[in-house]
């Protein structure tokens, strides 16, 4: 629309109106507001358990020491059932060598592996798997609640969608710093099909985006999910969401950011202060 109004510098101007709020309405600014909103997370019945979510962590040797110790000071204590995946078995965090060595490009083999143990070695039981970086900040809690909107009978892929050559006849994909987010039945279709890595480098969220394209499985898109930290957008884009995931440990403090964002409920304790950060600060 912005581009269509512009005309190459020739369309009319924009007019600020600043009564036209994006401020929640229960800000103090409110009553000057011509509009206002609310923010809501999906909530279509009651949250999915947290036994029936099964998350998987990605992560390397050279990463246990300082990106997994923040996923255990954040998140990990939402998740039921959760394994970390390595090129190096550590039993003191404990993490499963898949016998995929690491690579400095993509992970394809590494994720296909991972979707081969959840299918032929977790519980039949278990409906939904979570594939996350060692460097993703997420809310289990919060997710829990979106994925009552999904049935887990039916083969989801859900997460941030990006595209590849879409002007071209290319795809959709699940951007994998963001999460991404499986039913059981899409990875049995998956699985069962002859898609597989071109190489165990490749881009492993590209791969799954051609697979399930070619599959007939459409891609699910959440803006919830994020793979960039919460400086990297707007301040009034993600002021009108309740955010899932956000992704990339650069230049900020993780934990801080986690409890700012994504902590189940803002009255969290952390370490017996209530945590009081500004999210304008992050």
């Amino acid at each position: 629309i912005a581009l269509y109004i512009w005309q190459k510098g020739e369309g009319p101007h924009l007019t600020p109106v600043p009564e036209f709020c994006t401020d929640d309405v229960n800000s103090y600014k409110a009553d000057h507001c011509a509009t206002t909103f609310s923010n809501f997370l999906p909530l279509c019945g009651d949250p999915v358990k947290k036994e029936d979510v099964f998350v998987a962590v990605k992560t390397c040797q050279k990463f246990h020491g300082d990106r997994i110790p923040v996923v255990k000071q954040t998140w990990e204590r939402e998740a039921a059932l959760i394994e970390y995946y390595s090129d190096y078995a550590d039993i003191s965090i404990p993490t499963i060598d898949l016998g995929v060595p690491n690579t400095d490009r993509g992970h394809c083999g590494k994720t296909f592996a991972i979707l081969e143990r959840f299918l032929y070695h977790t519980s039949s039981k278990t409906p939904w798997l979570v594939v996350v970086d060692d460097d993703t900040l997420i809310s289990i809690f919060r997710l829990r609640k979106l994925l009552s909107c999904y049935d887990p009978n039916e083969p989801v892929f859900l997460g941030e969608r990006y595209g590849y050559g879409l002007g071209t006849g290319g795809y959709s994909y699940i951007t994998g710093g963001g999460g991404m987010v499986f039913s059981r039945v899409a990875v049995q279709k998956l699985l069962a099909s002859k898609c597989r890595c071109y190489s165990t480098d490749a881009p492993d969220d590209m791969v799954l985006g051609m697979c399930f394209s070619g599959l007939g499985i459409p891609i699910t898109h959440s803006p919830l999910f994020h793979q960039a930290r919460p400086m990297d957008y707007p301040k009034d884009y993600l002021s009108h969401q309740i955010p899932v995931s956000f992704h990339k440990h650069w230049n900020i403090d993780p934990v801080k950011v986690y409890f700012t964002w994504l902590a189940p409920n803002a009255e969290e304790l952390l370490n017996g202060k209530k945590v009081g950060y500004n999210r304008e600060d992050l």
